[in-house]
């Protein structure tokens, strides 16, 4: 797998956008003055009359967003997710969720991969944010192929979507046939002894650690989980019940999160030893994007450890 192609996830976003504005007049697109950064520039070039700079002002960005989605418009509003959903989340709040808004909210270089900007821009809570958010869609892409199809799939969904995207080159897991629906998680291996349930670029850690567990006789199913709300209770249920034991993996607190969803979902219907693959209760620093995953212990060893713990707890 080392020799996969690596892509920006966020060039799934601007292509996805791109195609969807041909597809639809009504989409518009916003951005809070990091065009080229999100990859907004793409849709702003080819439909200049539908693009709105909003500039350093993420607070306006929502309120802009919703009042364009009331008037019929079809909204994508971009920004780090630092800023959006971290410096406007009330404006969301109240202006687009509350009102159940239409609007595709794109939170760009997110976790702690966006590397040497170091913790102010490195958003590690903008999943528990947003999915706890009345009207809310949560989705996270594992590459920019997903990406690109989701951001599509926004096209048509009612109600707000938050698309959480990260910024460095990922390696490129999925094909064009390879399907995506929201709402429903993609089971990339089977197995039986436990289940490694992740989203985003850790997918491909997570896959890697799923090989690292066979050399141990340790068969792993792994479940791209890519939309956060709403789960796919069906997939994860019958994972849980029939391997017994859970890893969650996520560029993202521990608190809040995936392993908060799933751990949730699993108290409630299917109680299972889980262990989570995360951030710690900390921020993150400025560094090389491939050192923060080990300082942070995201990589696919740590995913491997947790599910040996996992497995420990199942048989005790």
């Amino acid at each position: 797998m080392s020799s996969l192609e690596r892509v920006p996830i966020r060039d799934g976003y601007g292509d996805g956008l791109l195609l969807a504005g041909r597809q639809n007049p009504s989409v518009v697109a916003l951005c809070a003055d990091l065009t080229e950064s999100t990859r907004t520039e793409l849709f702003a070039k080819a439909f200049p009359k539908r693009f709105v700079e909003i500039g350093v002002a993420e607070q306006n960005l929502a309120t802009v967003a919703s009042g364009l989605a009331a008037a019929g418009k079809i909204p994508f509003m971009t920004s780090y997710a630092s800023f959006s959903p971290g410096r406007n989340w009330e404006q969301i709040r109240t202006t687009i969720c509350y009102n159940n808004q239409p609007v595709k909210i794109i939170g760009s270089h997110a976790g702690i991969s966006v590397g040497p900007d170091g913790a102010t821009h490195q958003a590690l809570e903008d999943i528990a944010l947003m999915r706890v958010l009345p009207n809310m869609t949560v989705l996270v892409p594992c590459d920019h192929i997903e990406a690109r199809k989701a951001t599509l799939a926004t096209l048509d969904h009612p109600g707000p979507v938050y698309l959480r995207l990260a910024r460095e080159p990922t390696p490129v897991l999925t094909t064009e046939s390879t399907p995506f629906k929201i709402g429903q998680a993609q089971v990339y291996k089977l197995g039986t002894d436990v289940s490694l349930v992740a989203c985003g670029p850790l997918v491909y850690e997570t896959l890697i650690a799923a090989e690292e567990l066979a050399l141990k006789k340790i068969s792993a199913r792994v479940i791209n989980c890519h939309t956060i709300k709403p789960l796919d209770e069906a997939t994860l249920l019958a994972a849980f019940q029939e391997t017994g034991a859970v890893v969650t993996v996520e560029e993202h607190q521990m608190a809040g999160g995936l392993g908060g969803a799933i751990a949730e979902l699993a108290t409630q219907y299917a109680p299972v030893p889980i262990e989570r693959v995360g951030v710690r209760d900390r921020y993150g620093e400025s560094g090389p994007p491939e050192i923060l995953l080990e300082h942070f212990h995201l990589k696919a060893r740590d995913i491997t450890a947790a599910a040996v713990r996992a497995l420990k707890r199942k048989e005790a």
